[in-house]
């Protein structure tokens, strides 16, 4: 009986916590357009931060409270399941050409971020040191390179004219009033959502005898990467290949850069038992996905392919479970 009340609460959180960034997100965008703000730069930054606001709520507060290993876990099983997961059924769909800036630029940067994470995760092995910590000073670098790829961004925006704008930059605005209640309920639910999720996903782990680095992997990851997986469906759907794959490989790199190095700003993460393989599994990802780009079609992510990285995503739970 506890653990089924703990899975209504665990899953009633993570809908407080997706409907609460949704709102954030509409009040937002209606307020920056309402200032002049172009739709195009709205949807690259406010729609962006609001897909990732799940992740960054459940890791600030798993900080806040010392249950890093979630807040850890949560950050790499967003990553795996991002691309093995979230790609893997967007491409089943719907095969994804890619843009080859994304070939050329954002996955590297992707890459780039998992390997990162991976090293700055491993000081007894790169360092020789007597705990594996992701320090505030790997979260400065990580901020660091935030801010460089906001940049790129903001570069790619005034000169790709014929890019495509999120859905939700093209809605029109709502009336101010509105809109600033919007982003209070948002931000309430946000608070609130991540508060219980965090704590059912702990009791579930001590219930079920799993760490709750397996449930930050799994559980938690999948709730709040859901954002992801509906936009890219919906996007799938609609023949909006470049807002599909660009809003995951996107995602990843918001994760690490601005997630995860926010987090271990405000709180050094000790990285949880088993850490090398997971991190390792989501580098093998991105390199998957790469690799993938070059096999068959060229720079498309193909059917056959989408349910191979599904497959996959199967089999790493499986490990991650027995």
């Amino acid at each position: 009986m506890d653990i089924l009340i703990s899975l209504v609460l665990l899953f009633a959180g993570l809908g407080i916590l997706i409907l609460g960034a949704e709102w954030l997100v509409r009040g937002a965008s209606s307020i920056a357009r309402k200032s002049g703000i172009s739709p195009l730069v709205v949807g690259l930054t406010v729609v962006a931060f609001g897909t990732s606001a799940p992740e960054l709520t459940v890791n600030l507060y798993s900080a806040l409270t010392g249950t890093t290993d979630i807040a850890v876990g949560n950050i790499i099983g967003s990553s795996i399941a991002n691309i093995l997961l979230i790609l893997g059924v967007t491409a089943a769909i719907v095969p994804l050409a890619v843009k080859s800036t994304t070939v050329k630029w954002e996955i590297p940067l992707a890459l780039l971020a998992g390997l990162l994470v991976l090293v700055f995760g491993s000081d007894r092995l790169f360092d020789g040191g007597v705990a594996d910590v992701i320090t505030r000073t790997d979260g400065l670098a990580l901020l660091s390179l935030f801010i460089v790829f906001m940049c790129y961004i903001f570069v790619l925006a005034r000169h790709d004219k014929e890019a495509a704008v999120p859905e939700e930059a093209q809605k029109e605005p709502l009336n101010t009033p509105l809109a600033i209640l919007l982003i209070l309920a948002g931000l309430a639910g946000l608070v609130i959502g991540g508060k219980v999720l965090v704590d059912q996903a702990v009791v579930l782990a001590r219930l079920a005898g799993l760490s709750e680095a397996v449930i930050g992997l799994t559980v938690v990851a999948i709730g709040t990467s859901l954002p992801e997986l509906a936009t890219s469906i919906v996007a799938a759907f609609k023949k909006e290949v470049d807002i599909a794959i660009g809003n995951v490989v996107g995602s990843n790199i918001f994760n690490v850069f601005w997630i995860l190095g926010l987090t271990s700003v405000i709180a050094p993460l000790p990285v949880p038992e088993g850490f090398m393989v997971d991190a390792t599994v989501g580098v093998a990802a991105v390199l998957l996905l790469l690799g993938a780009l070059f096999i068959g079609t060229r720079q498309r992510l193909d059917r056959w392919q989408g349910v191979v990285f599904v497959l996959l995503y199967i089999s790493y739970l499986t490990y991650l479970v027995v």
